[in-house]
C-alpha cells in the first residue's frame, strides 16, 4: 500500500522507486543463479552490496586472504553486483596471466580511471586499440632508448642532479617524496617530452604533487569504494572527486606541451614520443577508425607519465625506508659498492651481474612492498575454461600479486625482509619465477625494462654517496603502509643523508 500523505506526483516517484529497486534485485539473483555452478565457489552475496559487508575496503588483501583460507587459491566475490574471480598465490597466478596470457588478457573494469580515461591510452583499453597502442609505444620507447646505452646515460645524468639535491639537504631531515619523484620523472619526460625539467619549475612540481595526491587516494578506501559503486559515489561528498580534478589539471599540462610540439612539429626529425605520435595522427588523418588521435593521445601520454613516474619513485622511498630499519644490509650493500663501482664513477647497469646482494636487495625491496598489490584488474575476452570452472567472456579476474610475493612455497618466511629469497647457496644472484611486481602475462607493464635500469642507477648512486640517518631508531621504524588499495603507499617519513 502507497503511503497515504503522498501526492499524486510522488506517489508515482514512490512506486517507480518500488519497482526500480524490485528489478534490480531479481536481475542480481537472476545473475547469481546464471553463473552458479560455472564460477569458482566463494562467500554467498547480498544484494546490491556483494560481499562488501565481508571485505575491509581498507585492506583488500587482508580479507582476499582469509577468504582464500577458506575457498582455495580461487574464488569468486562479488564488488557490488559484478562478480570477480580472485588468484591468490603464485601457481593460481601463473596458470591465468602465463599459461592461459590470451583469454586472460583483457583490461577489467576500473571505473574511477575510465571516468577519466574513457578507454583511451595504454593502461586501459582493450581490444584492437590496446594491441597498436601498446605496440607503437613498445617500438617508440626502444626507438628512444629504453634498454640501450642513451637511457642508461639519461638515467646517470638525472641521479648527477638528484645527487647535487640530496648534498644541498645538508644533512637536515627532510621528507624524499619529491626529490625522488622529479628524478624519476625527468627520466619519461626525456622520452615523451623530449626534455627534463628543472627541479624548481613550479609547474612541474605541481604535476608531480597531483599525481602522488590521485595515487593516495586511489589506494584509500575512497578510491576501492568507488570502482565498487562509481554511480553512488559521483554523488557522495568526499576527497574521490579531487582524482578527477587532478586528472583535469594533468591533461592541462599535457595539453600544453602537445601544442608547443604542433608548432615545431617535423613529420621528418620527430624528438620524442609525442611527435611520433603526431606523426601518426598525420599519416591516419583520413581514416575514421584510426586509434591516434588527440584523445588517445593525451591519455597515452599521461599513462606513460604516471606509471613511469609513481611507481618507482614510490619504490626508492619505500626501499630507503627498509634500508634504514635494518642498517646491517645497508651495510653490506654499501661494501659491495665500494668493492664494484668505488666512489669515483657512476654506477653503470653492467655493474648489476657484478653485485649479486645488491641486487637482490632491490628484488627483495619490490617483492616485500609490492607497490600494485592487486594489479591492475583483469577480464577473460572470451569464454574461457579455467581449472574446473567455466568463466563468460567479460568475467572481471584479480590477480592479487601481493599473494604471489608472499607465497610459502615460492619464498622462505616471506613476511620478513631478507634479501637471500634471491641468492643462492654461493651468494650468487639467484631468480624466482614468482617475482612479479610488473604483473605477469600480456599485460606486464611495457616500462619493466627502463624500471629496472632505474631502480639499479638510482639506488646504487644514492647509497654510494650517502649513508641515512633515521629521525628514530631503527626498532622503531614501522614498515606498514599508509594506506593500501590500488597501490601500496609507505608511511610518511624524514631522514638525513650523511656524506660518505
Amino acid at each position: 500500500m502507497l503511503p497515504t500523505m503522498l501526492t499524486g506526483w510522488e506517489r508515482i516517484e514512490f512506486l517507480t522507486m518500488t519497482i526500480a529497486l524490485v528489478v534490480l534485485c531479481l536481475s542480481f539473483l537472476v545473475l547469481l543463479n546464471r553463473k552458479k555452478g560455472k564460477l569458482p565457489p566463494g562467500p554467498r552475496p547480498i544484494p546490491l552490496l556483494g560481499n562488501l559487508h565481508q571485505l575491509d575496503t581498507t585492506d583488500l588483501v587482508k580479507s582476499l586472504k582469509e577468504l582464500s583460507a577458506k575457498y582455495g587459491p580461487v574464488f569468486t566475490i562479488y564488488l557490488g553486483p559484478t562478480p570477480h574471480v580472485v588468484l591468490f598465490g603464485y601457481q593460481a597466478v601463473k596458470e591465468a596471466l602465463v599459461e592461459q596470457a590470451d583469454n586472460f588478457s583483457g583490461r577489467g573494469a576500473f571505473p574511477v580511471a575510465h571516468k577519466f580515461t574513457q578507454g583511451n591510452g595504454i593502461a586501459f583499453s582493450n581490444g584492437e586499440k590496446w594491441k597498436i597502442l601498446r605496440r607503437f609505444a613498445m617500438t617508440t620507447l626502444r626507438n628512444f632508448g629504453m634498454g640501450k646505452k642513451s637511457i642508461e646515460e639519461r638515467i646517470q645524468e638525472e641521479a648527477h642532479f638528484l645527487m647535487e639535491e640530496l648534498q644541498n639537504t645538508k644533512q637536515i631531515p627532510f621528507d624524499p617524496t619529491f626529490f625522488l619523484s622529479r628524478a624519476v620523472s625527468n627520466v619519461i619526460c626525456s622520452i615523451v617530452f623530449g626534455n627534463r625539467f628543472e627541479y624548481k619549475d613550479k609547474k612541474f612540481l605541481t604535476l608531480l604533487e597531483l599525481i602522488n595526491d590521485n595515487f593516495q587516494i586511489m589506494s584509500s578506501a575512497w578510491g576501492t569504494l568507488y570502482n565498487i559503486f562509481p554511480g553512488l559515489m559521483d554523488h557522495l561528498p568526499g576527497p574521490h572527486h579531487r582524482i578527477f580534478r587532478n586528472f583535469e589539471n594533468m591533461k592541462i599540462f599535457v595539453l600544453e606541451h602537445l601544442r608547443k610540439h604542433e608548432e615545431t612539429f617535423q613529420p621528418d626529425c620527430p624528438r620524442d614520443l609525442i611527435d611520433c605520435f603526431l606523426n601518426k595522427m598525420q599519416k591516419e588523418k583520413e581514416n575514421p577508425e584510426s586509434n591516434f588521435n588527440m584523445d588517445t593521445m593525451v591519455m597515452t601520454t599521461l599513462n606513460l607519465f604516471f606509471g613511469g613516474t609513481e611507481t618507482v619513485s614510490t619504490t626508492l622511498r619505500y626501499g630507503i625506508l627498509i634500508l634504514m630499519k635494518y642498517p646491517h644490509i645497508t651495510e653490506k650493500v654499501h661494501q659491495e659498492i665500494d668493492i664494484v663501482i668505488g666512489r669515483n664513477r657512476c654506477p653503470a647497469v653492467e655493474d648489476r651481474s657484478k653485485m649479486p646482494y645488491t641486487d637482490a636487495v632491490i628484488h627483495e625491496i619490490q617483492r616485500f612492498t609490492t607497490i600494485i598489490p592487486l594489479s591492475l584488474p583483469h577480464c577473460v575476452i572470451q569464454d574461457t575454461y579455467f581449472r574446473e570452472y567455466f568463466l563468460p567472456q567479460g568475467t572481471e579476474v584479480i590477480p592479487v600479486l601481493t599473494s604471489v610475493h608472499a607465497d610459502p612455497e615460492k619464498f622462505k618466511d616471506p613476511q620478513t625482509f631478507n634479501p637471500e629469497n634471491f641468492l643462492d647457496e654461493n651468494n650468487r644472484f639467484k631468480a624466482n619465477d614468482a617475482f612479479m611486481p610488473f604483473s605477469s602475462g600480456k599485460r606486464i607493464c611495457l616500462g619493466e625494462g627502463l624500471a629496472r635500469m632505474e631502480l639499479f642507477i638510482f639506488f646504487t648512486t644514492i647509497l654510494q654517496n650517502f649513508s641515512f640517518k633515521p629521525i628514530i631508531h631503527p626498532d622503531q621504524i614501522d614498515l606498514t603502509p599508509s594506506t593500501t588499495g590500488a597501490g601500496n603507499v609507505p608511511p610518511f617519513y624524514k631522514f638525513s643523508v650523511i656524506p660518505r
